[in-house]
């Protein structure tokens, strides 16, 4: 999708309960957890009947862009069942990101996920669908490698202004923002031996903060024209929902120091600097485009990581899959048990004038024994059912159990 149309997909955090309760609010939806980074957009959520669920959505990120679908449904993708499982394990794992292995993702899901749960726009199944996705994550990165090197967005936008000057020994940076994104940056660039980073928030006192954490200084946002006229990278990761620096504020630095490049990498999204500003003598304006071409670039290196990690995707998937299996089985074996315990006990009743003269401990007897036949006789249907849940074979076996019983027919 181009950035340009991205950036009117994303939802930031003071906008997030209100589109949360929006999504529940369709008649063809009944929980929703919605993820949005700079990489992704995306809308997890229980559908009640598929194509109804699929045009609200759309709907949703109609109302949210404030454009005709037309202009953005051909780059919707949609997985469901068994496929949105494996891409939402695969997105918490790091296979799915702008740098494949990066471990902000995994607290991003979370954060989306506790979202949800504050708002209470998810029930039991996505519940257990994100705690298994976090799971899955977190063996991902404990059972392979492919977590180690260069696993951020934020290492990454450092190491691309690395490559692109040779070295930022001795370079003067200025980070604009003061968040998880931000902060990565400013460490890492003291990792990568620069001693002068300035940061700059619109913040004062998380300015500040972030700079006595990196022995950085800080820099007021009003004074952000000045600061950039005398730095050689400004990288930039804001949760702005609009451009903060404008091409009026960096001309006339630029036309200052004619003879001093000015390198820019912007990774936030929506994007904070205005891409007009690429066009100033002088300046090289880098953003979400350009990195995920840099991470993929060093991809090749952790191929064999990639491999054992959509392993694990895969085994997890098919576990997550057995247990939702089992549980949803389980309505229909309780009522087969229940249906078969009150014919016990009227059994029990019927024969009750014949069974008067036995003592206490023959009655146990009785009970004990009419359990155990029980026990024996419903074993291997309980067994077959939770087996085959979730598979034609299941579905036809459930069909019979509840036209052979008279069961309701939502077990």
């Amino acid at each position: 999708m181009p950035l340009d149309l991205f950036e009117r997909m994303t939802i930031d955090d003071a906008g997030l309960p209100k589109a949360l309760h929006e999504l529940v609010s369709f008649d063809n939806l009944s929980e929703a957890v919605v993820l949005s980074t700079c990489n992704r957009t995306e809308v997890y959520a229980v559908a009640e009947r598929f194509h109804g669920a699929y045009h609200d959505i759309r709907n949703f990120f109609e109302d949210t862009a404030y454009l005709p679908p037309e202009e953005f449904v051909d780059h919707l993708y949609v997985h469901y069942d068994r496929e949105a499982v494996r891409h939402l394990f695969a997105v918490t794992s790091g296979l799915d990101s702008a740098v494949v292995g990066e471990a902000e993702i995994l607290g991003q899901v979370k954060t989306a996920w506790d979202k949800a749960r504050t708002e209470e726009t998810v029930g039991p199944v996505l519940n257990l669908l994100f705690r298994h996705a976090v799971e899955t994550g977190k063996r991902a990165r404990t059972d392979t490698a492919i977590g180690r090197g260069t696993v951020s967005v934020s290492q990454s936008a450092v190491e691309m202004a690395a490559e692109r000057l040779g070295s930022l020994v001795g370079r003067r940076v200025l980070v604009l923002g003061a968040g998880e994104m931000a902060e990565g940056m400013a460490v890492a660039l003291r990792t990568a031996g620069v001693d002068d980073v300035l940061v700059a928030n619109r913040t004062w006192d998380r300015a500040r903060a972030l700079a006595d954490r990196i022995a950085g200084r800080p820099v007021r946002l009003l004074d952000l024209p000045e600061a950039v006229a005398d730095v050689d990278v400004l990288l930039t990761s804001t949760g702005a929902s609009s451009i903060i620096v404008e091409h009026t504020d960096l001309a006339p630095a630029m036309a200052e120091r004619p003879d001093r490049p000015l390198l820019i990498i912007d990774i936030a999204v929506p994007r904070d600097v205005d891409p007009s500003i690429g066009e100033l003598p002088g300046v090289t304006l880098l953003d979400m485009t350009d990195l995920r071409g840099f991470a993929q670039a060093g991809l090749d290196r952790r191929s064999a990581e990639v491999a054992a990690v959509q392993g694990i995707v895969a085994e997890e998937v098919e576990r997550y899959t057995m247990a939702t299996s089992a549980r949803s089985a389980a309505p229909l074996v309780a009522a087969l048990h229940r249906s078969a315990e009150t014919m016990r006990q009227r059994e029990l009743e019927r024969f009750r004038g014949r069974l008067d003269g036995l003592d206490e401990r023959q009655r146990e007897a009785v009970e004990a024994l009419t359990r155990g036949i029980l026990a024996k006789v419903l074993h291997e249907p309980t067994v077959r059912l939770k087996d085959l849940a979730g598979t034609p074979k299941g579905e036809r076996l459930a069909e019979a159990l509840r036209q052979l019983y008279d069961f309701d027919d939502d077990l």
